[in-house]
């Protein structure tokens, strides 16, 4: 239901506003992807490894301290876009007024959406964002009636209507955030949650680099057509964040149960999300020259229909990735999997900037697809490093169990939680992994 809300309002402004304007909502939408990934490095990362099938007490606690630093990061995330929208001009300035008035709720509600899903509770999560879209869809028509038919507007309904959603979390939780106790739940985790703060903002800032880069080098149009082509890939893209919910707390409970098959876990999740990948390319390079591509982008499929090719390369070398990621979070390897991340970002703006030299619009999606298999490469790599420093060696191959490597001293290692949630990790000189916490079997039913 998220991916369906932000494929809809992406789809209604590039039909509505044309490329400029669409282009000046891209680069707010790659901020407010910055500010998300730095919420959940803090807030929900932590939560969904270590927090994942406790008992509810413990969850209701943690939860309150969560929800409350995603909060917080939201009102700072508004505030800095706010001063950025004072110091620009145009259409620009529009977009990011809106996204620094509604950023404290979307952040909000993202973090209620982990919440749920930590718990074994996704259909609350789906309710959540259901209300989300229910809001969105008759407040872009009122808009649209009305003579409302700007960017401002348009987003603001967006990040309104996610507020809307925000603000039914507590009911649903039974749980109210708390600003107070943000500080405390930051430091309760410092040995994770700055580590996924950086791993986000990376991330996020690559985009940011890379879309800032090319609206100067070959202008907001060209950024348009980008964001055109990812927002063609959105019912794929619904598959890839939804299985994204589920496999980090799964992939964390099996790591607890039976490491030695979370490589295999790893390993399936990655090349089924690529196959459906290149399905859905295919489609589309099938579909939109037989009138999906007017029916959805009048103004913009033409253009954008030379980089869905590339794009769909650069979602399938993302999708075999995905799966290293999962599991360096489920160990709790957050050195390995910042260092994956780091690595493998500046690979895609080196790629991506090289390409806008070269070939231009089209260069700048090539460039990204051939640096994103590359950082394929360097997350398997840094896994395959993190399941050998955990004792479950590698030995006929990267996916079969070995001897227990206790010489390693360098273990991963994730302290216990004050009020004995379970974690990833262990001292691992020659215990195995400590059981997973029953999991109120009558409430996951």
């Amino acid at each position: 239901m998220s991916s369906v809300s932000n494929f809809a309002v992406n789809i209604y402004i590039a039909r509505t506003l044309g490329p400029t304007q669409y282009g000046a909502f891209s680069l707010a939408y790659v901020t407010y992807s910055f500010a998300l990934n730095a919420s959940r490095g803090l807030a929900t990362d932590p939560l969904m490894v270590r927090y994942s099938g406790v008992e509810v007490p413990a969850w209701r606690r943690a939860v309150a301290e969560c929800t409350g630093t995603a909060l917080l990061v939201g009102i700072a995330a508004g505030v800095c876009a706010l001063a950025a929208a004072a110091l620009m001009s145009g259409t620009a300035r529009l977009a990011f007024l809106a996204l620094g008035i509604t950023l404290p709720g979307l952040l909000l509600q993202d973090s209620w959406r982990f919440a749920f899903f930590a718990l074994g509770r996704g259909g609350q999560a789906l309710l959540n964002d259901t209300v989300w879209v229910v809001v969105l869809l008759p407040a872009l028509v009122v808009l649209r009636n009305i003579g409302h038919v700007n960017v401002f507007w348009f987003m603001l309904a967006w990040g309104g209507s996610g507020a809307t959603a925000a603000a039914v979390g507590p009911l649903q939780a039974r749980v109210v955030p708390r600003l107070a106790r943000a500080r405390k739940w930051v430091v309760q985790h410092r040995d994770l949650g700055p580590r996924y703060l950086l791993e986000g903002t990376a991330n996020s800032a690559s985009g940011q680099l890379r879309n800032y880069a090319i609206a100067g080098l070959l202008g907001l149009a060209a950024v348009g057509y980008v964001q055109a082509a990812s927002t063609l890939m959105g019912p794929f893209m619904v598959v890839f964040f939804g299985l994204g919910l589920v496999t980090l707390p799964e992939a964390a409970r099996l790591w607890r149960n039976s490491p030695r098959h979370l490589p295999w876990f790893c390993l399936a999740f990655s090349v089924g999300l690529a196959l459906v990948g290149l399905a859905w390319g295919v489609v589309l390079l099938i579909a939109l020259p037989h009138g999906l591509g007017a029916w959805l982008l009048p103004r913009l499929w033409r253009p954008t229909y030379p980089l869905i090719l590339p794009m769909t390369l650069s979602i399938m070398g993302g999708c075999l990735g995905a799966g290293a990621g999962t599991g360096l979070h489920a160990l709790g390897a957050a050195k390995r999997s910042l260092r994956a991340m780091i690595i493998a970002q500046a690979f895609n703006v080196a790629g991506a900037l090289a390409g806008a030299f070269i070939g231009g619009t089209v260069g700048t999606v090539r460039g990204l697809a051939i640096s994103t298999w590359v950082g394929t490469f360097v997350y398997w790599w840094q896994l395959r490093a993190a399941l050998r420093e955990s004792g479950h060696r590698p030995r006929h191959g990267w996916f079969v169990q070995g001897r227990q490597a206790g010489r390693h001293r360098g273990q991963l290692h994730a302290a216990s939680t004050p009020d004995g949630a379970a974690t990833p990790g262990w001292d691992l000189d020659h215990q195995p992994p400590p059981p997973l916490r029953p999991a109120l079997e009558s409430d996951s039913s």
